[in-house]
């Protein structure tokens, strides 16, 4: 099918791919209250803290104020012999925090800070009571946000009517043919090079293609310094606040003049100076600014004050009229300190579902989103609506947006923006960054066949590095394999469902990982350097459990998701004799899982089971090719 064809038989509905936007978003709102509810209800706290979204019997251990005026309440298990259960509580992560086993107030917040056996969360008050109860709540702030960009698209004219026409597949992208003289601020190599070019020749769209470890934040940076060079106003979104916090770090490395808006708790602690909140403090209005609120809360406390003595007529009126001038005043000097703040800056940085208010009207001439493939549709809109032209950067074959809801999943909520104008345009408005400096290239070879047409090269630094090379490391003692699977078929070693729940685990392969990351500590390689992924949540609290928080790092794929460490164990979980591999089947989620290690990558699964999947048994094939495959029947594997 040509490009024209396929354009218009894509884009033959845009107008009722906006309500199905606003459908999905109530399918999603939907499911996860209803997520939520049944959660509620469990009250056993073995079985409440399975879904990693509930922490229970915390008690507040410590209090300090925050930036904004906000509360940071750290919590810690009543039981301090007990760790903190394994949880999916992450930094900015809005949470419900409640008194446990009785009825009382409950206080929402933020995740601030999160520790092996402790939680700290911002809230607006310190919660009243003894014991708690911690839950992940619904973001329905963020997604009434997300509504109204999609509404206002929908119906734009103009600037804002033409660039929906190209997302919508109605127009094509425009790319300018004049000659581009760059002064490259970083050291980039050529593909870099040709994508921070391509991407300022385009005047609606571009996309920036980043696989695993080829340096996606370096060049969106770069980006970003030669807008700011042609005299342009950027605003630089993530769906997630690590991701925006990783973006920031780096402009703020390389000079620019860079504002974070967002709650403080969200922000990663050492960037908070960079935040709106933390330059406020920091402004010179400030000063003024508190002294004006601390009168007139006196003024408030002394209107409401009953004397002996009768007041004169009208004094309590004219006190409460001034103080409501102090802080009419005080608001008047903040909101000028935070216009101020704003217009010097070269990039605003922030979360894609950030609060419009807080920018007002401002315009910007090139927005960037990084790690597009991780949001949805509707949250690229909130930036898309004040901007004159978008960069999409991310990569469509890692993890897609997390979606609850099977059914929006099902009819379209989980492609992202960016993946949708790879299928309009395809290499027509992308550039694929090519040169990788993560992975050797035995454990970046199958990768770069099956999802990114053996187009990846390894750069010499990193080509044939090796755990031998790692200060302090025996090499004797250090299998030969750089990449290895681990045959458990015939070993009898079946799945099992965890006991009062519906995650999978496989104690016999926990217990093998164990060994081997057992074995590369003896080796020395220290346990920072070493992470263990399963797919299942299961498998992730035996594991934590196995290791009895001595261990590495253990976590779910989507928790290593643009992570990297030097050696990584997976655990695959599956095996059975039906040949069920679940969501194993989602190779873009294996694609994540098997780039994570730079040195050193061991499998361990069950060939018979994974083997009804072609992707597997071409990994299998490809594991022969290069000398890896082992069984639990090998002798000295290690």
């Amino acid at each position: 099918m040509s490009s024209r064809r396929r354009l218009k038989s894509i884009s033959a509905e845009p107008e009722k791919h906006f309500v199905n936007m606003a459908e999905w978003l109530a399918m999603e709102s939907t499911a996860e209250i209803k997520r939520m509810e049944e959660r509620r209800r469990i009250q056993n706290t073995g079985d409440a803290e399975k879904s990693g979204e509930t922490i229970l019997d915390v008690v507040v251990t410590d209090e300090a104020r925050g930036l904004g005026g906000h509360q940071l309440v750290t919590f810690k298990r009543r039981n301090e012999t007990l760790r903190m259960p394994w949880h999916r509580l992450r930094v900015g992560a809005p949470v419900v925090v409640s008194p446990f086993q009785r009825d009382g107030k409950s206080e929402t917040g933020v995740v601030s800070r999160k520790r092996n056996d402790s939680i700290q969360i911002a809230l607006n008050r310190i919660p009243r009571g003894e014991v708690f109860r911690v839950d992940l709540t619904a973001d329905e702030v963020t997604r009434q946000r997300q509504l109204a960009a999609i509404m206002t698209a929908k119906d734009s004219r103009g600037r804002l009517g033409h660039l929906r026409s190209i997302l919508m597949g109605e127009k094509q992208p425009r790319f300018t043919d004049k000659p581009l003289d760059i002064d490259f601020k970083s050291e980039l190599n050529e593909s870099q090079k040709a994508a921070v070019k391509f991407a300022l020749s385009a005047e609606d769209l571009a996309i920036i293609h980043g696989p695993p470890g080829t340096g996606k934040t370096t060049t969106v940076a770069e980006l970003i310094l030669q807008a700011i060079h042609r005299s342009e106003k950027v605003l630089a979104c993530a769906p997630s606040n690590t991701a925006v916090d990783n973006l920031l770090d780096r402009l703020v490395r390389v000079g620019a003049r860079v504002v974070r808006i967002g709650h403080p708790a969200r922000i990663t602690e050492r960037l908070r100076n960079y935040s709106l909140d933390g330059l406020v403090e920091q402004h010179e209005n400030t000063d003024v600014i508190k002294d004006m609120i601390r009168e007139a809360e006196a003024l408030f406390r002394q209107s409401e004050k009953w004397t002996r003595a009768k007041p004169q007529r009208g004094a309590r009126e004219s006190m409460k009229r001034e103080a409501k001038r102090l802080m009419a005043d005080a608001k008047r000097l903040e909101r000028q300190a935070i216009s101020s703040i704003l217009d010097q800056a070269d990039v605003i940085c922030a979360t894609t579902t950030f609060n419009p208010e807080t920018l007002a009207d401002r315009w910007f001439e090139l927005a960037v989103i990084d790690e597009a493939c991780q949001s949805t549709e509707p949250g690229c809109w909130v930036p898309l609506l004040r901007s004159e032209k978008v960069v999409f950067a991310g990569d469509h074959q890692q993890l897609p947006p997390t979606v609850l809801s099977s059914e929006a999943a099902q009819q379209g909520f989980a492609k992202s923006m960016m993946e949708r104008q790879i299928e309009l345009y395809g290499e027509n408005v992308a550039k694929m960054l090519t040169v990788q400096y993560r992975m050797h290239h035995q454990i970046m070879n199958f990768s770069s066949s099956q999802f990114y047409d053996n187009e990846l090269k390894a750069h010499p630094s990193v080509a044939d590095h090796t755990l031998h090379e790692i200060d302090g490391i025996e090499p004797s003692k250090l299998p030969g394999q750089i990449m290895s699977f681990i045959d458990t078929a015939g070993a009898g070693w079946d799945e099992e469902l965890e006991p009062n729940g519906l995650s999978k685990r496989n104690p016999n392969e926990a217990k093998l990982v164990v060994k081997k990351v057992q074995a590369l500590l003896d080796a020395g390689l220290p346990k920072k350097d070493i992470a263990v992924i399963a797919p299942y949540a299961a498998q992730v609290r035996l594991l934590r459990d196995l290791f009895a928080g001595g261990g590495p790092e253990v976590d779910t794929v989507d928790g290593f998701q643009g992570r990297e460490k030097e050696a990584v164990v997976i655990s695959l979980v599956r095996s059975n004799s039906q040949n069920e591999i679940g969501f194993l089947a989602d190779r873009r989620r294996m694609n994540v899982a098997l780039t994570r290690a730079r040195r050193k990558l061991i499998v361990i699964g069950d060939s018979s089971t994974l083997g009804i999947d072609e992707f597997y048994r071409e990994f299998f094939e490809y594991i022969e090719s290069i000398s890896g495959y082992l069984t639990v029947w090998t002798e000295n594997e290690d």
